[in-house]
């Protein structure tokens, strides 16, 4: 039997599982740091802002940023979640015509070796 990750090791899929969380956090960080970048160069020019000012309004470009891209982010997961059911269901499909494809010819060649074998033993 095979673990969530398809693995037979459950270490091997618990590792694969830590290994696509972290990578999801430096995504996400990475994110951050460039929705903090622009928010800077959205408010440099803007010589006359305060300090106060300027900070309120990068923090505010940033979490507009940051919601945009979890709302995108969400709607791509959900996308993928949805392609996934219906690859799943496609798959499903195709093995049980491959099944029925098989038990077709199986019965076909049986069907041939039992005439084979009452045409050879009337001639006999």
């Amino acid at each position: 039997m095979t673990g969530a990750a398809g693995h037979r090791d459950g270490r091997r899929a618990g590792a694969a599982d830590v290994v696509n969380q972290v990578e999801g956090y430096l995504l996400w960080q990475a994110r951050v740091a460039e929705a903090e970048e622009r928010a800077r160069a959205f408010t440099e020019p803007m010589a006359w802002l305060t300090g106060a000012q300027r900070e309120e309004i990068e923090e505010h470009y940033t979490r507009d940023c940051l919601l945009r891209a979890r709302s995108d982010l969400q709607r791509v997961a959900d996308r993928c979640r949805a392609l996934r059911g219906e690859y799943e269901e496609r798959y499903r499909r195709l093995r049980a015509r491959c099944f029925a494809c098989v038990l077709a010819a199986l019965a076909l060649l049986a069907a041939t070796a039992v005439v084979t074998l009452a045409v050879a033993s009337t001639r006999l």
